[in-house]
């Protein structure tokens, strides 16, 4: 997908009707995840990557998720723990940079082989830590930094990174609220560093795309008001819960695709 000097709409008149209806409602399941339903992110990542491809889906989602991640923020800021954003976020960047490096030149089957891959490993984790007995917070450097990169390559690889944030800030045994807006901040810094890689190295992102982006938008409002909604509805420990079992079942559906 080549960057466009100005701005086009054919994507936007190729998409047949189903299309249209996946893209739509993958978009109201983001805003509904930035609410804070963090395990929800996989189903969109599966959903646009069935209309779109799976590199291309990459750049046409993250304006989209940027919106979203805006929303989070303004709503969840007070909540936002600084200490442990500090802790992780330089080691995402680091892994953003080397998904940049080493997807910019894969073929499409190889690139959806490694989010298949990203996907196992994230289960895998999400299954260990499930049945984890301790209940102590890790403090070593090594895990924010393991958790931090991997984040990091799954994000720019496949905006896969929601598992490996949610295993780390639930390790920390943060309370509902200081998960969401903490996360909130962070999806925003990795989003927003991502677009000039897409724009300019992976040419995922362009004036068509974005005409896509803003006759989606009105769906990312949406799925914010009603993730708000049920958020305010759930317990802590069922929050908890919740989150885990979203994420795996998300990761098994974008894996069996």
């Amino acid at each position: 997908m080549e960057l466009l000097t100005e701005p086009s709409l054919t994507l936007v008149r190729s998409l047949a009707w189903w299309q249209w209806l996946l893209a739509l409602l993958a978009v109201i399941v983001s805003g509904v995840s930035k609410a804070g339903l963090k395990g929800m992110a996989v189903v969109v990542v599966t959903l646009f990557a069935l209309v779109f491809g799976g590199k291309a889906s990459t750049g046409i989602l993250v304006p989209l998720l940027i919106v979203a991640d805006i929303l989070a923020v303004r709503y969840y800021h007070r909540h936002a723990q600084a200490k442990h954003l500090k802790k992780v976020l330089p080691w995402v960047l680091v892994g953003i940079i080397l998904g940049v490096w080493l997807g910019k030149d894969l073929s499409e089957e190889i690139f959806k082989q490694v989010m298949a891959v990203i996907i196992l490993i994230s289960l895998g984790v999400l299954y260990l830590f499930s049945n984890k007995k301790d209940t102590s917070i890790p403090e070593h450097w090594a895990f924010a930094g393991a958790m931090g990169l991997v984040a990091g390559f799954a994000t720019m690889v496949g905006n896969l990174a929601g598992a490996f944030v949610t295993i780390y800030f639930l390790a920390m045994r943060m309370p509902k609220n200081n998960f969401i807006g903490t996360a909130a901040w962070l999806f925003l810094i990795i989003n927003v560093f991502k677009v000039p890689f897409h724009i300019f190295v992976w040419k995922t992102m362009s004036w068509e795309t974005l005409s896509l982006n803003l006759i989606l938008f009105p769906g990312i409002l949406l799925g914010f008001y009603l993730g708000v909604k049920l958020i305010k509805n759930l317990q802590e420990q069922h929050y908890r819960k919740l989150i885990i079992v979203l994420t795996a079942l998300g990761a098994l559906a974008i894996f069996l695709r």
